[in-house]
């Protein structure tokens, strides 16, 4: 039981970290992104290459530094103008957009499975309540911790975390201030992209990589926003761990239904926030 405790807290820390990064651009963009998973795939790609030449740990830095990169055209030619737009619009867009990342993927790396080694110093494994687990994963639940504790300081204690804050509760009066709404969208989207990578590379030594996995862990990205809040953080984060334990525990005790535990979780608090809502109200 403990190693399964353990393995569905590390897949709710990689789910945070891309979680979060989605719950910031939709606080500041209102654009609901479901090319987030194809992100994620290509972060985990690009970590891939860059290892086989510069090593795990310079692959993390090229892939976030890449994915967030990225994340400045996206913003201006995608989502900035997506803003004003039906909602529907969004949808495919960023639908088509997933699927352009995916082919893209095939016609470089193929169809084929490819494994990621994780670092020689984290390859061991540590004692646990009698238990040894592998040290790597530890390494992803200090990566989210650090994400979570990071993001809460540079929102509450830095001049852009505050400009951030405000455009995402009025963006029009903080732009009166003076404040450039669209280079802060940018800085923002950059850092939801970049997080995107981050949780690609991290995840590449636990997970298969193929095209597809973007596709598959957006359904389980978009279950964490929904359950904690499309603004929070806080939410999210207690969101992506509590599905990472539910998940983790279903395919190992009822892997036949696995897959519906998220959705059956996000479904009874959706209800529950209407059912008390209309109360309050």
């Amino acid at each position: 039981m403990i190693i399964q405790l353990l393995n569905g807290l590390v897949y709710g820390s990689f789910l945070y970290v891309l979680s979060v990064g989605l719950v910031l651009i939709f606080g500041l963009r209102q654009v609901v992104n479901f090319a987030h998973g194809g992100f994620f795939m290509i972060g985990a790609y690009v970590a891939y290459a860059a290892s086989l030449h510069l090593g795990f740990w310079a692959a993390l830095v090229v892939s976030v530094v890449l994915l967030a990169a990225l994340g400045v055209p996206l913003d201006r030619f995608v989502f900035r103008p997506l803003a004003k737009e039906d909602p529907i619009a969004t949808l495919l867009v960023t639908f088509g957009l997933l699927f352009l990342l995916e082919d893209g993927v095939r016609t470089i790396w193929g169809k084929d499975y490819i494994s990621v080694a994780a670092p020689d110093p984290l390859g061991g494994t540590v004692m646990i309540l009698g238990t040894q687990f592998p040290t790597y994963r530890l390494f992803v639940v200090a990566v989210a911790v650090a994400v979570a504790v990071g993001l809460a300081l540079w929102l509450r204690l830095t001049k852009v975390g505050l400009y951030v804050r405000a455009s995402s509760v009025d963006p029009v009066t903080t732009g009166m201030q003076g404040v450039n709404t669209d280079r802060i969208s940018a800085i923002v989207v950059a850092i939801g992209i970049g997080l995107a990578g981050l949780s690609g590379t991290i995840a590449s030594p636990l997970m298969a990589l193929s095209p597809s996995m973007g596709g598959y862990i957006i359904i389980d990205c978009f279950i964490v926003v929904v359950t904690g809040g499309l603004t929070s953080f806080l939410g999210a984060f207690i969101a992506a761990l509590a599905i990472g334990q539910f998940h983790n525990l279903g395919v190992v005790y009822v892997p036949e239904i696995a897959s519906v535990i998220p959705l059956l979780i996000m479904v009874f608090v959706l209800i529950a926030r209407v059912r008390f809502g209309g109360v309050a109200r």
